[in-house]
């Protein structure tokens, strides 16, 4: 990636004097306006050599009043921001005397105002061909690339390596409200935000969901969405239009939107958001911070039409070996059980006991459930099997339907490890974690390889969104050969991890089905536990 410097002049005076005023500064009970509005503004750059600054057209503004919640600023060229502090930071883009309105805003809607009058000179004019790309004939359609790695993440504020914290996996959120946007950059500076694209045929529908920060998000004013960690996802609402501009503070070409307009995922801040790469046609890379000034957020987005994911075709039709689970009891002929605690805690920390009787087949499933119970020194107790010498075979598709258990520290998992385990150890041995899911992240499903020199927490890791885990049968899958493992959800590919020579997958592996309690994944468990089940209907395996 690399920074566009651009050099242009930018004269900033500000002009003498403040004008003030009160509004509403009267009291109702506990309800006053905030009192001792004032203000400042900060040419960046500004020195004895550069009294009007370094050029850059950027103007920091600091408001403080007593009693004040928020702070409304009304720049007098079209554009108004909000900031919770009072710190604000905007981007004249022309030439002109402006009067920037400040209000602070107290309990119960009163507030307070002052104007800061401003005499601006810009003389930077964004390339030709920045603006070409932006804005294409007029009706082009920019969207995040969903498709690519990384194309959404964070990272250090002021970080130059990309989403170096977190970096989604090419469609990693899908259903969070972000995908189907679109961003229209008008040659006339209108910005145009349509929530939902795909809701607009055959006639305009302005109805969609937006994703964001939490708490940060609620400056939208919007309704309630789903709290999902630290992100809230499909927020209703509705499509808007703002204005944008193009300034370079720096030297890094910016896009600055008005008011609370916003691209990708809602982060407050002063919606700018810095052009770090439009090397590629078709594509831009942004970066923003947000209003908390914790990271900086990373945006990928492409003017291409929306790739169709493509149907997964297996390269496995012939069943070699199913377990269909229809008797009373679990076939020893097939599966072992492993009880104890292993070493360790199975080398997890986990904190349950495996028994056998925490295995039933009922109703044609195969039920393993973990109970807040007394074992053998330990307070939990499940179940753990696996075909080790019974059943192992090398390449082919694993086919599991399962519904998880319910509650905060399961940790359910189906997966393989290689036949060779007493021989030459973990993970020397390599493992292949179809499904783990964690009832204290009940929104998302995850696959793993394990192998050395990727192991333990350095694993090679991919997940995706996962609804009505504990409620609804869902198809766990795994097609393995000696090209590639690929992991799919309900028949949708989410993962692929590139096999080869020098990894252990290409030898024989056996099935493991287990519910953990707790432990390094699982995590802290609900005091109100007491049990729950994972359920299986079917085991197949294809070559």
């Amino acid at each position: 990636m690399k920074n566009i410097l651009g050099r242009f002049i930018f004269i900033f005076v500000l002009t003498a004097g403040f004008q003030s005023c009160v509004e509403d500064d009267y009291e109702i009970g506990e309800i006053t306006a905030p009192t001792n509005l004032s203000a400042e503004a900060d040419v960046t750059g500004q020195s004895n050599e550069m009294p009007q600054g370094d050029g850059s057209g950027e103007v920091t503004f600091n408001a403080t009043a007593d009693g004040a919640m928020t702070y409304k600023y009304i720049f007098g060229d079209g554009n108004t921001s909000i900031s919770s502090n009072g710190e604000i930071t905007h981007q004249f883009s022309e030439t002109g005397i402006y009067d920037v309105s400040i209000i602070a805003y107290g309990p119960g809607g009163t507030s307070s105002s002052m104007t800061i009058g401003v005499d601006v000179f810009v003389n930077y004019s964004p390339p030709d061909d920045l603006i070409d790309k932006l804005v294409g004939d007029g009706s082009k359609e920019w969207r995040i690339k969903a498709e690519a790695p990384a194309h959404f993440g964070l990272g250090p504020v002021g970080g130059l390596n990309g989403p170096e914290w977190y970096a989604a996996g090419a469609n990693e959120k899908a259903g969070a409200g972000m995908y189907d946007d679109r961003y229209i950059f008008q040659e006339d500076r209108t910005f145009v935000h349509i929530t939902n694209s795909t809701n607009d045929e055959p006639e305009t529908n302005p109805e969609g969901t937006i994703f964001g920060r939490i708490n940060l998000v609620d400056e939208l004013g919007a309704g309630a969405g789903v709290v999902e960690g630290a992100d809230v996802l499909n927020v209703p609402y509705n499509d808007y239009t703002g204005t944008w501009n193009i300034a370079a503070p720096g030297g890094v070409e910016t896009i600055a939107l008005n008011g609370t307009s916003f691209i990708g995922y809602y982060t407050g801040g002063d919606h700018r958001y810095q052009i770090v790469d439009r090397s590629v046609p078709n594509e831009l890379w942004l970066k923003t911070t947000d209003g908390n000034g914790e990271f900086d957020w990373w945006f990928l987005l492409t003017s291409d039409s929306a790739e169709e994911p493509e149907e997964f075709e297996t390269q496995f039709e012939d069943l070699l070996w199913e377990d269909d689970f229809e008797g009373d009891a679990l076939d020893t002929d097939t599966w072992n059980y492993e009880t104890g605690n292993g070493n360790n805690g199975w080398g997890n920390n986990e904190v349950q006991y495996y028994t056998q009787d925490n295995v039933n087949v009922e109703d044609g499933n195969l039920i393993i459930t973990a109970r807040r119970e007394a074992e053998s020194g330990f307070n939990f107790t499940s179940a753990r099997i696996n075909t080790k010498d019974n059943f192992e075979f090398t390449y082919g598709r694993v086919e599991v339907r399962a519904k998880m258990p319910e509650g905060g520290g399961t940790w359910p998992a189906i997966w393989m490890l290689g036949a060779d385990f007493d021989e030459v150890g973990w993970p020397a041995t390599g493992e292949v974690d179809i499904m783990e899911w964690v009832g204290n992240n009940p929104g998302r499903t995850s696959s793993a390889l394990h192998y050395p020199e990727h192991s333990g927490g350095n694993a090679v890791v991919g997940d995706t969104q996962i609804q009505n885990a504990t409620s609804e049968f869902h198809l766990y899958e795994a097609e393995w050969t000696e090209e590639n493992i690929t992991f799919l959800l309900d028949g949708e590919v989410y993962f692929t991890f590139d096999n080869d020579a020098s990894t252990p997958f290409n030898k024989d592996l056996f099935l493991i089905l287990n519910v953990a309690m707790g432990g390094n994944l699982g995590g802290e468990i609900d005091p109100a536990f007491q049990e729950a089940s994972m359920e299986i209907d079917y085991v197949r395996v294809y070559q």
